[in-house]
């Protein structure tokens, strides 16, 4: 088996090293990011790739930075690691550290590139309404996510898929794809794929795109908004100068003479219905300003939405 050094930081890093651990790779080393301060009270929260090294004692690490760090260099010279496997670390690895191991830097990306490069690709897909996606895995450059590709697995995301189901689905997928690109690299059987000049970036998404365009967006629109952003942000609109997240959402093929945002149904039988610009939604899962999030039912028992009203 070969000598691991692994680089990543959430749920969807822990799943590949998961897969690698349980194919009984020597994992010499974990390197994730500092702890961070979460919750009202603030206290300091581990990564999950952290806790789960920390419960198979494995070795970790957690440098500030990785870029002109040369303790941080020299301990990864000493460990001579066969490869150096990155999963959403969250930092640019630099060429001095891309050059240490014998077969190079490999990365688990969340698409199927070129398409989607960058640090959000799976919520991206789901934003734009994608039919599929999948992983790819790669051999590491100085660029983001421009490296040469080994292997990819295509996935079909449903219709009412939220990023937080695919991303879950996707992290398997990822773990067991690593394990195969680092079987064929071990019995050189792998083969390189140069990526094509055309590409996509998926950027970090900003706070400004949660705010719910009731005046602009089709139903499918909103409806892909709405499941791209839970549960990691959450889409939101205002009624009455309150607050509201929209979690889940229905698309009604329906026409009404409502203004886009109008509430045109609103009870215990039919939900609550909003007209939009080329039809309606309606709403499975809400969150009201300082509250928890509920189904749409035990929302309307406790909080009065009359048909008229409108979010804006």
């Amino acid at each position: 088996m070969l000598n691991i050094v692994f680089m990543g930081t959430p749920d969807f890093a822990r799943d590949s090293l998961k897969a690698l651990v349980e194919a009984g790779h020597n994992i010499k080393l974990v390197v994730t990011n500092p702890d961070k301060p979460k919750g009202r009270g603030m206290k300091m929260i581990a990564s999950d790739v952290k806790i789960y090294a920390e419960e198979h004692n494995l070795k970790v690490v957690q440098p500030l930075r990785v870029k002109n760090n040369p303790e941080f260099v020299q301990e990864l010279k000493e460990i001579n690691p066969d490869i150096i496997c990155v999963v959403a670390y969250g930092k640019i690895i630099p060429k001095e550290i891309l050059d240490i191991p014998k077969y190079g830097c490999i990365n688990v990306h969340g698409s199927l590139l070129p398409k989607y490069r960058g640090a959000a690709p799976i919520q991206w897909a789901v934003l734009n309404g994608d039919k599929e996606t999948g992983i790819t895995t790669m051999f590491m450059d100085e660029g983001m996510d421009t490296g040469d590709m080994i292997l990819k697995e295509v996935v079909k995301i449903e219709e009412d898929e939220t990023t937080g189901e695919l991303w879950d689905r996707l992290s398997l997928i990822g773990g067991k794809l690593l394990i195969k690109t680092i079987e064929q690299i071990e019995n050189n059987t792998f083969k390189r794929e140069k990526q094509p000049d055309e590409f996509t970036i998926a950027p970090m998404l900003k706070k400004e795109i949660a705010k719910i365009d009731w005046d602009n967006k089709t139903s499918q629109e909103l409806k892909n908004l709405i499941r791209g952003l839970n549960p990691f942000m959450g889409a939101y609109t205002y009624l009455k100068d309150k607050k509201i997240k929209l979690w889940k959402v229905e698309k009604l093929d329906l026409k009404c003479n409502a203004e886009p945002g109008e509430v045109i149904a609103s009870s215990n039988k039919e939900g609550l219905v909003i007209a939009t610009v080329d039809g309606a939604i309606s709403v499975l899962e809400i969150q009201g300003e300082n509250s928890k999030k509920m189904s749409i039912s035990d929302y309307l028992r406790g909080n009065a939405i009359a048909i008229g009203d409108k979010f804006n």
